[in-house]
């Protein structure tokens, strides 16, 4: 099965709340960019989800367009909603612990993986980032969206060199 097919039905299943077997959660092809561990239903790996960049990109690509505290001008990210990677892992828990490549970590209240909110972007005007640039992940909030996204606290969250997260009771 193909990470985009295998992703549709987790998500589909997850959004319709359907009862039943859903299919497993494909290996990395590619190289791993991000592990999901914790609370998480669905696992590729010993007790992790291994994400590579067609595995994020099958849980269907957004785009907001913000402007940044770290950027200059309006910047343009393309990435998974945080929502949508929590449901299709079918993760179940109060707080993401999210850990940059150098290990510098925030923790992210579940409830912020909201539609419309935080994405895990992958691509920002277009482009892969690359490490001096924030990426190769980086959850970006739609920051130019609300007020309530305009905080120091929200921009704490917004952790760039994403490589895990581990979902929390």
């Amino acid at each position: 099965m193909t990470p985009r097919r295998t992703f549709t039905c987790l998500v589909a299943a997850a959004v319709l709340g359907l009862a039943g077997p859903v299919a497993a959660l494909d290996p990395a092809e590619g190289e791993v960019l991000l592990t999901v561990t914790g609370a998480i239903a669905e696992t590729n790996a010993e007790g992790a989800a291994e994400l590579d960049l067609a595995l994020l990109r099958s849980l269907g690509p957004v785009v907001i367009e913000t402007t940044t505290i770290w950027t200059d001008g309006v910047q343009t990210f393309e990435g998974v909603e945080l929502a949508d990677l929590l449901a299709a892992l079918g993760a179940e828990g109060t707080t993401l612990r999210a850990v940059a490549l150098n290990d510098y970590a925030v923790d992210i209240p579940v409830s912020d993986a909201v539609e419309g909110g935080p994405v895990v972007a992958y691509l920002r005007n277009g482009a892969p980032m690359s490490l001096r640039e924030k990426g190769p992940l980086w959850i970006v909030y739609p920051f130019d969206s609300a007020p309530e996204y305009q905080t120091e606290l929200v921009y704490s969250r917004s952790i760039w060199q994403l490589d895990r997260i581990e979902v929390q009771p």
